[in-house]
């Protein structure tokens, strides 16, 4: 990370239309969202389910696509209208008192938003910690349904994609790992936004 690069920003691959997020899930729930383009049942829309832009960060979460459940990575185009209305609608998962007069101020808020900002540490290729923070967003009642019903432009199988640059990275191959990489970059935010997540 260079001197300017912030410590937390959102990166992603993005074009004008939509922003690419990741979930990983066991063949049960992924088979069916493939077929219908979006999430369908067995997925349960009353639980808070987390979108994450980062592929690195994902590939820590779900072990490369092997840890139980976890097995198949989605990566799901959703619009930027509707990734702008989370952000927009968010409420960070910690206390945050440059945000918040206080900490009852902050758990009310917590309470009443349909969605919730995460900051975890961004990973290498080994999965180790870095000193920059990736976005994980929690989606939750009336944000649940907005993504399943209107955000959602396309979902794809990424599950090769995590095998192959894997493969890459347990064969020492960072260079080749590096070219599979999805291309993200820095995601452009308004300063209402910046201020809302943090």
């Amino acid at each position: 990370m260079s001197d300017t690069t912030p410590s937390h920003q959102v990166r992603a691959v993005f074009n004008d239309e939509v922003i690419t997020v990741y979930q990983a899930y066991a063949d049960r729930i992924a088979a069916p969202a493939l077929r219908a383009g979006t999430f369908v049942d067995p997925f349960k829309r009353a639980r808070m389910t987390w979108i994450k832009p980062s592929f690195l960060w994902m590939m820590y979460r779900c072990g490369w696509a092997t840890k139980p459940d976890q097995e198949r990575v989605l990566a799901i185009e959703i619009t930027r209208e509707g990734f702008e209305w989370a952000l927009a609608n968010a409420c960070l998962s910690h206390f945050d008192r440059t945000r918040f007069a206080t900490e009852a101020a902050w758990r009310q808020a917590l309470r009443t938003s349909p969605v919730r900002v995460q900051w975890d540490p961004e990973r290498d290729f080994g999965l180790n910690p870095l000193p920059r923070r990736a976005i994980q967003i929690g989606l939750s009642g009336e944000a649940v349904d907005r993504y399943l019903d209107t955000w959602i432009t396309s979902i794809r199988d990424v599950t090769p994609l995590a095998h192959e640059v894997h493969a890459a990275v347990v064969a020492g191959d960072e260079d080749t790992a590096r070219g599979l990489l999805p291309a993200e970059r820095p995601y452009p935010l308004t300063e209402d936004l910046v201020g809302r997540i943090g």
